[in-house]
């Protein structure tokens, strides 16, 4: 019991460092003019495969974006339609207005409400990979971490991020050659393990803060970790398998070492987290670092940073955008709708009950783990492996979808709501901040 308590806690630190990554990423992009004019740059393409798709240019002109873009030679159209893009900015933005108003990790839904609305898991891995690079790129905050991170540290974390990464893409494309079915089911699995732990942890969080005395206190939780290691890090340092990497000299009398194995596994696990999952391996960096090898979460934050810089673009480009698994459009529109859903998100924080929010945030993971486990049926019984009839299984991928949906609809309407019924306090707050 002690043990599962200690995951889902470890899992929601997880998640709020990469909510915490993700806020600072868009407040330096929107707040730069130009990292914006960058941005309006990469919506050229899209334009541009927009004017050809309405004006039915001849097959010559309009057959050269596909390829420019990705996928439509390959596996799945990536070319532009205004409901193609339109989807991509409403799935963003609900996964903004996630991380911005809770907190905690919302780019947990953006795969499978990508996967709900028809596309393979394998390209919407690719895909949220690809958005988490471009995001990362436009935002980078590294010159303002450079004091903090360690780049003996990244460096030899990097080499096993790769390695995990590599094999992550080729999982899934392997899976994906054998059978497109098993490779969203393998997906899908995966995705229904995790949100349906951290949605149960999230719940009986919610459930706990409410019988609490003073109702759930802060909205975000947890406190910031300094230099202070605990028992597992200390073993873990003590093994001395040579060369042995050195960090936190400035921080700590001496500074502290530790092996390179336990650096080249713990990244092995994150490349392989993003290389499967396409969530960027963020929400497991700075737990692992803090909590198991011992870093200080001063260092943990600049090598967060870097690292995903680097795993998310190498698992991007080498595992899937090479083979055709990005689906651009919808990376640029959930680019744009996430930052704006930041934005909203962070500003409602401030006028919303902390309670609520955390409920609601339980409530979108356990959406996402039902949106997923009620799609496994489905696969399965294509490939035979449980006795299901179509009817039956497409019957209850949709209401997987349909609870998904409602419940992230219900999310984000009633933030959008708060954010214009409390706009004159807020406007009053950032005038008098």
């Amino acid at each position: 019991m002690n043990f599962m308590r200690e995951l889902g806690q470890f899992m929601m630190m997880g998640a709020r460092a990469h909510a915490k990554w993700e806020m600072e990423i868009s407040n330096t992009i929107l707040h730069d003019r130009k990292r914006l004019v960058i941005l309006g740059l990469l919506m050229i393409p899209i334009i541009i495969g927009g004017v050809a798709f309405a004006g039915n240019i001849s097959e010559e002109v309009n057959g050269v974006l596909p390829k420019l873009l990705g996928g439509h030679k390959a596996y799945s159209p990536a070319f532009y339609t205004g409901g193609i893009f339109a989807v991509s900015i409403l799935i963003g933005m609900g996964a903004g207005l996630i991380t911005g108003c809770i907190g905690a990790g919302g780019g947990f839904i953006i795969a499978p409400a990508l996967m709900s609305a028809g596309i393979k898991g394998i390209l919407a891995v690719g895909t949220d990979l690809f958005h988490i690079f471009a995001k990362a790129i436009m935002g980078s905050v590294i010159h303002k971490k450079l004091g903090n991170v360690s780049v003996p540290l990244a460096v030899v974390f990097l080499i096993g991020a790769i390695l995990g990464a590599t094999a992550g893409g080729l999982i899934n494309r392997i899976l994906y050659e054998i059978n497109p079915v098993l490779s969203d089911a393998f997906i899908t699995t995966v995705y229904s393990l995790m949100l349906g732990f951290l949605g149960c942890y999230a719940l009986l969080d919610f459930l706990k803060a409410r019988k609490a005395p003073g109702g759930g206190g802060d909205a975000h939780g947890g406190k910031e970790e300094g230099v202070e290691m605990g028992g597992l890090p200390r073993k873990i340092q003590s093994v001395k398998i040579p060369p042995i990497v050195k960090f936190d000299a400035d921080l700590v009398p001496g500074g502290r070492g530790i092996s390179w194995v336990f650096l080249v596994a713990s990244g092995a696990l994150v490349g392989l987290a993003a290389g499967i999952m396409g969530v960027g391996g963020g929400f497991l960096t700075f737990p692992i670092f803090v909590y198991v090898l011992g870093v200080s979460s001063m260092t943990t934050v600049g090598t967060d940073i870097f690292q995903i810089i680097f795993t998310a673009g190498y698992a991007a480009i080498s595992q899937y955008a090479i083979y055709g698994f990005i689906f651009y459009t919808l990376a640029m529109g959930m680019l744009l709708g996430s930052l704006v859903g930041i934005q909203i998100g962070a500003m409602v924080t401030k006028g919303g009950p902390g309670i609520t929010i955390r409920g609601f945030y339980a409530m979108a993971v356990l959406a996402g783990f039902v949106n997923r486990f009620f799609a496994l049926p489905a696969k399965l019984g294509a490939m035979d492996i449980i006795p299901i009839s179509p009817g039956l299984g497409a019957a209850l991928e949709t209401f997987g979808v349909w609870a998904f949906f409602i419940v992230i609809g219900i999310f984000s309407v009633w933030v959008i709501g708060t954010f214009f019924k409390n706009i004159s306090v807020l406007k009053g707050e950032e005038v008098r901040s």
